[in-house]
């Protein structure tokens, strides 16, 4: 589907499983989904997807099958798990950002490091499918690709009381009004008093949102709704979603917005997108160099944009490596929390950057009978980077016979259409 723009409407609450019914009821397909969670390596996990009524309305019901489990598992467990899942990029980052939000937010509440959180209500084989099937469902959908906009409107928490893990607690949920807090979402008014946003459904609306409030300018060209499990007489609980395209006006209006921008000459700001980020640094000479590699892996699990080191001359000559890591607002505190954790540096450098970024794609291509990816880089309408993957190449030329570098030159050509 070639949706770009998404609306989120939680203004009756929001769960995952009611954004996942909602995106399911959209168009996401079911079996791409279960495809997906069935490469988790956890207990088995099945979906289905059925049609009910709230408060007069027809919504899907988005159901999960999993066996009750005994396992608590903190954030480095869950990360490892869909890390290990071979899901798209775009779907890893997703859940796993998820999933951070709810440790930052549960670690704030209980006043303890993240390291130590260990999830319970969140961390059962539902939420853990909820979070993964919904960032399944949004790259089934188009709307994990760059350039995307995803728009939550104001969130509806709930108020009164609800039984949880540790007996009693006040509503909205501390986590819920954490994750909200952090990211600065708007929140409604509600007459019901019971518990509408849980915090796995906080911390998905959070990650995914690029943008808060009413609908955008767009096009729509279909309707999502997810049902919750109750139906209360107070309020129909469901959660909408809007799939569809800028409209023309909207994107006039876009366009003329960034011609303010500095550009360099001949280029426009639609060309490529920016996004504000936070530069993390640090000097160090004495880290065994095993740990680099592993280092920045759990750097970009955890949401930096990148990571990587630079070989520096110190004091007196000594070797040494300058980190370097991308990372937006939200993810500096994570990531400087482990870079003192897993690295000898007393100090850190801040500062924020602006980057620019192409508009990408990746498609598939054939090469002597063997699946290649390759990604694309747009400026405009102009295609200016074809990097086919190293690792699908060597695969290829190993089980061709052929030099490696011809196969990635043919599979250049098979991506742009080009004798």
């Amino acid at each position: 589907m070639s949706s770009s723009v998404l609306w989120v409407d939680p203004s009756n609450g929001a769960a995952g499983d009611m954004l996942l019914g909602a995106l399911l009821d959209a168009g996401a397909s079911a079996s791409v989904v279960t495809a997906g969670l069935r490469a988790l390596r956890v207990e088995p996990i099945e979906l289905q997807a059925t049609e009910v009524r709230r408060h007069g309305f027809r919504a899907t019901k988005a159901d999960v099958d999993a066996p009750e489990t005994a396992t608590h598992r903190g954030l480095p467990d869950l990360l490892a798990i869909i890390g290990a899942a071979g899901l798209p990029a775009p779907v890893h980052d997703l859940a796993a950002a998820a999933f951070t939000r709810l440790a930052e937010a549960e670690a704030r509440v209980h006043g303890i490091s993240i390291d130590q959180v260990h999830f319970h209500e969140v961390g059962a084989l539902d939420a853990i499918a909820d979070v993964v099937g919904c960032s399944l469902a949004l790259h089934d959908l188009g709307l994990l690709a760059p350039g995307a906009r995803r728009v939550v409107g104001p969130i509806a928490a709930g108020s009164g009381t609800a039984r949880a893990a540790h007996g009693r607690m006040p509503l909205p949920a501390p986590a819920v009004l954490e994750i909200l807090t952090a990211a600065e979402a708007p929140m409604a008014a509600h007459p019901a008093t019971m518990e509408l946003c849980t915090p796995t459904g906080a911390a998905l609306l959070v990650a995914l949102a690029t943008a808060w409030g009413p609908p955008p300018a767009m096009t729509t060209r279909a309707v999502g709704i997810g049902a919750g499990t109750r139906d209360p007489d107070t309020h129909p609980n469901v959660l909408r979603v809007l799939l569809g395209a800028p409209s023309q006006t909207g994107a006039a209006a876009s366009s003329q917005a960034g011609a303010t921008a500095s550009s360099p000459a001949g280029a426009t700001a639609s060309d490529w997108s920016a996004t504000e980020l936070s530069q993390i640094e640090a000097t160090i000479d004495d880290l065994d160099p095993r740990i680099w590699p592993d280092l920045l892996e759990r750097l970009r699990s955890v949401g930096a944009a990148d990571a990587w080191c630079t070989p520096v001359l110190m004091r007196k000559g000594r070797p040494g490596q300058v980190l370097t890591v991308l990372a937006e607002a939200s993810r500096v505190d994570l990531a400087c929390r482990l870079i003192f954790t897993h690295t000898t540096t007393l100090g850190l450098r801040i500062h924020g950057v602006r980057r620019l970024h192409l508009r990408r794609d990746e498609v598939k291509v054939t090469v002597g009978g063997h699946p290649i990816g390759v990604k694309r880089g747009w400026l405009g309408p102009d295609l200016v980077t074809v990097q086919p993957e190293y690792d699908d190449a060597l695969t290829t030329a190993t089980a061709t016979g052929r030099p490696v570098a011809e196969v990635l030159d043919q599979a250049r050509r098979e991506a742009t259409g080009s004798d």
